[in-house]
This record gives C-alpha cells, structure tokens and sequence, in this order.
C-alpha cells in the first residue's frame, strides 16, 4: 500500500505525458522552452514579465483550456496575435515550427491544466 501512496500523486499530476514517447515529450519540451516560456512560463502559467504585459494565457486553468480550442490555438501559432489595437504581440511561427510540432505544442500546454 506504501507503494501506491508514492506512485498515485505522480499519476494524478501528469496524466497526459503518457501520451508522448520519450523522443516527442523531448522535443515539444524543448520547442516549448525555445518559442513559448518567455510568454507562458516553463509551467504554463503565463506568469512571466512578457506574458504579463501581453496577456499570455494561463494554461493551468482547466477553464482556459477548455475554451482555448486546438483549432485556435493552431490559427494562433500559424497566423500569429495582435492585441485590441492591432499591434502584433505573437509572431507566427510557420518559419521556426512545422504544423506537427504545433500539433504537439497545443497537446503539451493541455497537460498544464490542474485536473
């Protein structure tokens, strides 16, 4: 029983990442530190400098997740975001991330959410 006590937070924490081989969870993790962490923070909380001031996504929240759909978050990465006043405050990132990366990007911040 001591055994399952030790094991069952970390199963309850990280449900998703089972859902990367190692090779993937290596790569979207590193993509994410590269292009997203500046903004969204290393654990998504968008509590950075830049994502204060541009108003980064909290991807701890199960709400914001829920209504951030992948179809959106897709058309963010590729298009890119301006603010209410049109200025850019997210580049598009078509030249630095295949579609598949971003696939894996948007499946790896919903592994962020607090269950």
């Amino acid at each position: 029983m001591k055994h399952l006590i030790i094991v069952a937070p970390l199963a309850v924490a990280m449900p998703a990442m089972g859902d990367f081989t190692d090779a993937e969870l290596k790569a979207v993790t590193a993509n994410y530190t590269k292009h997203c962490a500046s903004c969204h923070h290393r654990e998504g909380t968008g509590k950075t400098t830049m994502g204060r001031k541009v108003g980064a996504k909290d991807f701890t929240d199960p709400k914001v997740i829920a209504e951030f759909t992948d179809e959106k978050a897709l058309k963010n990465l590729k298009e890119g975001v301006k603010d209410r006043r049109g200025t850019e405050i997210k580049k598009p990132f078509t030249d630095k991330l295949s579609e598949e990366e971003m696939l894996a990007l948007i499946k790896y911040t919903r592994t962020f959410a607090k269950k």
